[in-house]
């Protein structure tokens, strides 16, 4: 399963690593996960199964297998949908401070919660940097280090509706994801699941990803610091625009606070 960023970013699951390919002006940059390939089961008897009861309905996918063993998530019938959490990526490069927002998206919320909590983003790379003139991106959940894997699940879309449109966009269809924004990536509708991107720089996308918190200028100082390294050079293309950082980005650990 790949997913990719909305420019071409097949980065996030499925099938191979999502790459972005082409230049931002003839293609339309995404956020993905690589090709996804959801093939989940349908739900059993209550209390158990591949589908979770309560309104996120978190879905095993079995024919894309968890990177690392990990249950579905909690689902309460009245998910917490108010307040905001602080969770810290510990990384080689320096701390990138998160706040998550209950309130934007209350299932991705919940289930990055429960993936900090299970250490699913311990001893992980983040594989995938972006220079594209309108996006600008980290992205990262992938224990493999591939952006082709996930947690063995997936979830529902919760989709911004408040994000300003991009201008001189003749579709109208494109919208800013500004910097120091924190989203999910994925590889098509309600494929969420593990790979997450970080906003670098003000980014221009089809609202199609989940937006669920923000950066801390703290991390925003690494991230900045993460880009300026730029991206590894490959033998068919020695100044790429997407692909794997420059300098390895190696989450330490992910956790609750600051």
């Amino acid at each position: 399963m790949r997913i990719l960023l909305a420019v071409v970013l097949a980065l996030v699951m499925g099938g191979g690593v999502a790459q972005a390919s082409g230049d931002a002006a003839a293609h339309d940059p995404d956020v993905t996960r690589g090709p996804d390939g959801p093939g989940a089961g349908g739900p059993t008897a209550a209390g158990g199964g591949d589908v979770t009861r309560g309104p996120c309905a978190y879905t095993k996918t079995p024919d894309d297998p968890a990177a690392r063993p990990v249950k579905l998530p909690p689902d309460p019938r009245r998910t917490p949908a108010r307040g905001r959490v602080e969770v810290l990526l510990k990384t080689d490069r320096g701390p990138i401070p998160l706040v998550l927002d209950r309130a934007k998206a209350p299932c991705t919320v919940q289930s990055f919660l429960h993936l900090v909590a299970k250490r699913f983003y311990d001893d992980t790379t983040c594989h995938r940097l972006t220079a594209y003139p309108t996006l600008k991106v980290l992205q990262c959940g992938d224990p493999t280090g591939t952006g082709e894997r996930g947690p063995g699940y997936r979830f529902k879309d919760e989709l911004p509706t408040d994000l300003a449109p991009a201008p001189n966009d003749p579709t109208g269809t494109r919208r800013i994801y500004p910097r120091g924004t924190l989203a999910m990536a994925n590889a098509g509708p309600d494929t969420n699941g593990s790979q997450f991107f970080l906003v670098t720089s003000d980014s221009v996308l089809r609202p199609d990803y989940t937006v669920f918190g923000s950066i801390r200028p703290a991390g925003l100082k690494t991230l900045d610091a993460i880009a300026a390294t730029g991206i590894a050079p490959t033998p068919d293309d020695p100044a790429p625009v997407d692909g794997r950082p420059a300098e390895p980005v190696d989450i330490s650990r992910a956790k609750r606070g600051r």
